[in-house]
């Protein structure tokens, strides 16, 4: 069956500095389960492309095989889009961005996707430092097949039918900020306030930017004892009081440590920062995997933003890649001749 939402748009519907309404960042009607997670993680990515006022088709939507990886179908209908093999889409991710840097690539994946059969490309988009954004709508089973626990179920969480799973769970945030990503975050599906910003800085960053979203599945992996259900997220999260604001002309602020701010930015909209304590930094990936092991032990799901390298450099800037995407190029730049070719292989003996 086809699904179509109504053109029509409200004429009062607020703008961004593009003139786009946020109904011009929408795509097909959603036909996930009611009540998933995924299509809240869907609407906040909406929400943040519009409030960073960033033009559809300069993004690239990427994904791979699961519920997660048909999300990009349901946002972003102007937006560039290729759906991969299951597990592969860093291969696809990695190939687009040094071939066109001048798109933001926006990488879709579940944690059966990323987590087991894409383990392994996964770790190496990590150490490439791919400039892309990858989003894991995380919930711990696998929809698509009925409900079996993923990899990242966590130790004795309660199936559907009442089986514990035995298994230590992997904890994707830990793993990436282990592994060298230059900006880890993790939110739950059902906290936009928290989640949008988490996106629009990962979107303006230059780097892998990598966002784990608790994300409960609502027909497998929402019942008692599941760790990932809506019930059980809520009560154990604990956030870290970090914020984002996109800079166009510089906007200042001053406050106190431990104290809420509330900002105007370019679009007339409002954010409110939190500042941290002087006992967590950002900058530290061993004090972001500190805090990630001590709210594990005790049972807490930490959200917030738990890593950021101000001084990252992406792999074009590792490459020397060139600026200019190679499908703008002709063939005499592409094919420079034997000359060229043979000045380049007495460069590297």
């Amino acid at each position: 069956m086809s699904y179509y939402k109504p053109k029509f748009q409200h004429p009062k519907l607020p703008k961004n500095a593009l003139g786009y309404t946020v109904a011009d960042y929408d795509g097909s009607i959603s036909t996930l389960c009611a009540g998933c997670g995924h299509d809240s993680i869907s609407a906040a990515i909406r929400n943040a492309c519009f409030l960073s006022s960033i033009p559809p088709h300069r993004i690239a939507k990427l994904s791979g095989i699961g519920c997660s990886s048909k999300m990009p179908t349901y946002f972003l209908g102007r937006s560039h889009g290729f759906n991969s093999v299951h597990g592969r889409m860093p291969s696809v991710a990695t190939g687009a961005s040094v071939a066109n840097r001048d798109l933001i690539y926006l990488g879709v994946s579940g944690d059966g996707d990323t987590a087991s059969i894409g383990m392994g490309q996964f770790v190496h988009l990590i150490r490439r430092n791919v400039n892309m954004t990858y989003i894991v709508a995380n919930n711990g089973c696998y929809g698509l097949t009925k409900g079996q626990d993923s990899a990242t179920a966590d130790l004795g969480s309660v199936g559907k039918y009442g089986t514990q799973n035995p298994f230590e769970g992997i904890d994707l945030a830990s793993l990436a900020v282990l592994q060298g990503a230059s900006f880890v975050a993790r939110s739950f599906s059902g906290d936009k306030e928290q989640l949008e910003p988490l996106i629009r800085a990962a979107m303006a960053h230059r780097g892998f930017a990598f966002i784990d979203v608790v994300s409960p599945c609502v027909t497998f992996a929402n019942n008692v004892g599941s760790t990932k259900s809506y019930a059980a997220t809520r009560e154990n999260l604990e956030a870290m009081p970090v914020d984002f604001v996109p800079m166009r002309e510089e906007i200042r602020t001053q406050y106190k440590e431990g104290s809420t701010q509330t900002v105007t930015l370019h679009d007339g909209s409002n954010i409110n920062l939190h500042k941290a304590s002087k006992d967590y930094k950002a900058d530290s990936r061993e004090d972001a995997l500190m805090a990630l092991q001590a709210a594990d032990r005790n049972g807490k799901v930490l959200t917030g933003l738990l890593y950021l390298d101000p001084t990252s450099q992406d792999l074009n800037h590792t490459l020397e890649l060139a600026s200019q995407p190679l499908n703008s190029m002709g063939k005499d730049e592409l094919c420079p001749g034997s000359r060229v070719l043979k000045s380049i292989n007495e460069g590297l003996r």
